[in-house]
């Protein structure tokens, strides 16, 4: 397969209009939320709304660019050196979806995990509110290392255009999930990742910290030890709160904060474990002005 026919399965191929189609039902049910929110009176930090919106604009124009295609390119030689292949059917598209399910829930994992992935994740976490504009309120930060998750997909048969779109439909999906206006849903919570699930995800109560990791389905987190049911109320944002609505401040503050630390730091191995390491982790002869010991978590 040519790298030509590659890039034309993004414009031509008929599951692009899935994905354009959900993209218009997300934006729409975010526009419907709003409404029913300013006409109900329902309780939302309306700055905070409109950081999410800039922060939207900003990926929508980042991804018009040459950025956007910096992912296909660089998976490209782990496609050709890969001795697999695996053809595209409906039921390899099943497949593929499932394993883009899977990979998102360790890459997910991962950027809670690790203070330099958590750096960019955190701006999805950073919001005090739980609607659907917080379900565009995305690093931009991501997209460049991102892509690297999907290198397993590749080595095993898959080409970059169908794991690509495979991750996006996962994230697609889960635009829905960002909201309180609905509730419980049985069964359905107990195997897909839906409101109630997702907004333990976003809780930073000490019982809902580092649950529901997963994409689409709950299997990942049942299987993983990671699942949570809602219980208690929701308590949203990040146990530190970052106190602003500016986007740039955002998108950076935990950068930001990385560096402050590392520069404190004494040995070249403390200045690695800051940056790499788990979110908490701080030297012992960090004092109490350096801050708190427990690093910002969701």
């Amino acid at each position: 397969m040519t790298i030509d026919t590659l890039v034309a399965f993004f414009e031509l191929h008929q599951i692009m209009w899935v994905v354009a189609a959900l993209f218009i039902i997300n934006l729409t049910i975010t526009g419907i939320e709003i409404v029913l929110d300013f006409f109900t009176s329902k309780e939302r930090r309306w700055k905070d709304t409109m950081a999410n919106m800039v922060i939207f604009v900003a990926h929508q124009v980042i991804e018009k660019t040459a950025f956007a295609s910096l992912g296909f390119v660089a998976l490209l030689p782990f496609f050709y050196l890969s001795p697999l292949s695996i053809p595209m059917t409906v039921w390899t598209w099943i497949l593929a979806l499932l394993a883009a399910d899977f990979t998102y829930y360790w890459m997910h994992r991962l950027e809670h995990e690790h203070r330099i992935l958590w750096a960019s994740h955190s701006v999805h976490h950073s919001s005090k509110d739980y609607n659907y504009t917080v379900g565009f309120r995305l690093s931009l930060v991501e997209g460049f290392f991102e892509w690297a998750f999907l290198i397993p997909m590749i080595l095993i048969g898959f080409n970059p255009f169908q794991a690509i779109v495979g991750l996006v439909l996962v994230a697609q999906y889960q635009h829905w999930v960002h909201t309180e206006r609905v509730t419980k849903l049985g069964w359905l919570d107990e195997v897909f990742n839906t409101p109630s699930v997702h907004r333990v995800h976003h809780g930073s109560n000490h019982q809902y910290l580092d649950k529901n990791y997963g994409g689409i389905l709950m299997i990942w987190d049942k299987i993983f030890g990671t699942f949570a049911r809602e219980e208690e109320k929701v308590v949203y944002g990040l146990t530190e709160d970052i106190n602003t609505n500016n986007p740039v401040k955002i998108i950076f503050i935990e950068f930001g904060n990385i560096w402050r630390d590392v520069k404190k730091c004494r040995t070249m191995g403390d200045r690695l474990r800051i940056i790499f390491g788990g979110l908490s982790w701080r030297p012992s002869y960090f004092d109490s002005e350096t801050g708190s010991q427990d690093g910002p978590k969701t």
